[in-house]
């Protein structure tokens, strides 16, 4: 068994990308990922490596493009309004077919909002956060351990197929502590052939460029780039089942709303109502085929989530709308209560009469 050590979650997300490689982070300070950047400002000189606190939140998501031009493994970290400055260097990303790392700890909005915790950049991440037609990998965490292992993942997708990964915090998880492992596997190597190293007069010159004029050349990127988001879509979703069994109440969770739900699922067998859940750890892409199956033999689904219902969509495209889907949600910084999620289980084994 591997030893364990008890870490803030912010800073055991950034102690796991050095782990994986990352020796290179460019990053600007905003509430509640600040440690992220605290935590690379101690380590990275200490290991050969950069940190770089960029003037803008601009300037460091250009940084991550030019490093992760070169094949290096390469993060950045923020929370939603600065997110939202990334935006036009994330398509960029997207458009030039890298690969890196983006960590969202998420805080209440719109606008400048509170630094309590949110999900409600669920469209914003799972939509593509830039312009154009592109997306990224979305996985997120319900725990510190997790916070560590989806950094590798992300790292190792995002390699695999030259896209950009995102970790969906909220500033629950960044900021709570827990016992973690840091034992998180080999580094996976991957064909970088397309990469920027230098031609030393050995081969011809490479080009990386989201720039392209014509317009059939650019549609053969964008089907060609969708191809490979088909195989993604197929191959990558990720989702934890808790009593599933024989559930006829579904609850769809992720992050810290998930691990309130457990509690509420648990207490509702115990009142004789069959609930369980469905929690996506990768939110893009979203695992449609577990709760398209689930819709099998649920009577209805829960949405729990901490935004104005973001998720439920993506609930209701997966199943078909073919039972009803509720929603318990609280904003503004507030986590529902296990009272609240089970009320909503109780509502809902009424409304899809699984009682």
């Amino acid at each position: 068994m591997s030893e364990k050590v008890l870490m803030k979650g912010n800073e055991a997300l950034a102690e796991a990308a050095i782990m994986a490689g990352c020796r290179h982070y460019f990053g600007y300070p905003i509430t509640p990922q600040t440690e992220v950047a605290a935590y690379m400002s101690k380590r990275m000189p200490k290991i050969d490596g950069v940190f770089l606190q960029a003037e803008s939140e601009l300037a460091a998501i250009n940084m991550v493009i030019g490093v992760a031009s070169t094949g290096k493994r390469v993060m950045t970290s923020s929370s939603s309004p600065g997110i939202s400055l990334k935006s036009e260097g994330i398509s960029y990303l997207a458009g030039c077919d890298l690969p890196a790392l983006i960590v969202n700890v998420q805080r209440g909005g719109p606008g400048l909002g509170g630094i309590q915790p949110s999900q409600s950049d669920y469209f914003h991440a799972t939509r593509g956060a830039g312009h154009g037609d592109s997306h990224m990998i979305v996985l997120a965490p319900a725990s510190v351990q997790e916070m560590v292992d989806l950094v590798f993942k992300g790292f190792d997708l995002a390699e695999k197929y030259r896209m950009t990964s995102m970790i969906l915090s909220d500033g629950t998880m960044g900021q709570m502590m827990e016992p973690v492992s840091l034992e998180i596997g080999e580094i996976n190597e991957y064909d970088k052939s397309w990469a920027l190293t230098g031609t030393k007069c050995e081969r011809e010159p490479r080009i990386v460029n989201s720039l392209c004029l014509q317009p059939e050349e650019l549609e053969r990127q964008n089907f060609a780039r969708f191809e490979r988001y088909k195989v993604v879509e197929e191959k990558e979703p990720m989702y934890e089942q808790y009593r599933m069994d024989d559930a006829e109440v579904c609850i769809v969770a992720f992050g810290v709303a998930s691990r309130i739900s457990k509690n509420a699922i648990d207490l509702a067998r115990e009142q004789g109502i069959k609930a369980g859940m469905i929690r996506p750890i990768t939110l893009w892409p979203f695992p449609k085929k577990a709760l398209s199956a689930a819709a099998g033999r649920a009577k209805a689904f829960v949405s729990v989530e901490l935004s104005m219902g973001q998720m439920i969509e993506d609930i209701e495209l997966a199943i078909r709308c073919s039972r009803p889907v509720l929603l318990c949600n609280r904003v503004g910084g507030i986590i529902p209560t296990v009272e609240e999620v089970l009320a909503k289980i109780v509502e809902a084994s009424k409304v899809g009469g699984a009682e």
